[in-house]
Order: C-alpha cells, then sequence, then structure tokens
C-alpha cells in the first residue's frame, strides 16, 4: 500500500507518472513529495512507488 495525501492506494509498483494520469493533477502545477524528498517533475515516469510509500500531492493555486 501506498499513502498518498493520507489515503492508501494499492498502487506499488506503478510509477508516479502511472499513478498521475489518473488522477485530475495538472502535473505542471503540482509538486510531489516522496518519502520526505521533492520527487523532480523529469523523474516522475522513473519514479516506481513502493510498498509503504508516502507520498504528498501538493497543487499550485494562482491568486493575487
Amino acid at each position: 500500500m501506498v499513502k498518498i495525501n493520507g489515503a492508501k492506494l494499492d498502487i506499488a509498483g506503478k510509477t508516479l507518472a502511472e499513478y498521475l494520469a489518473t488522477t485530475n493533477y495538472d502535473v505542471k502545477r503540482i509538486a510531489v513529495e516522496r518519502n520526505g524528498y521533492i520527487v523532480p517533475k523529469a523523474m516522475y515516469s522513473e519514479t516506481v512507488l513502493q510498498d509503504g510509500d508516502s507520498v504528498e500531492v501538493v497543487s499550485f493555486v494562482g491568486g493575487g
């Protein structure tokens, strides 16, 4: 199980890019932290989610 923003999901073995493709996140407007470290956007397709990982996805919101 992988914990993403507090929810446990059975997605171990998928890449971060594969997971994000199933969501409504705008990849250009998010930051992803995995186990306390920021994942560079260039690494999304190479980052394989492991059982026990903790992931936080944060969306940037414009305003003023």
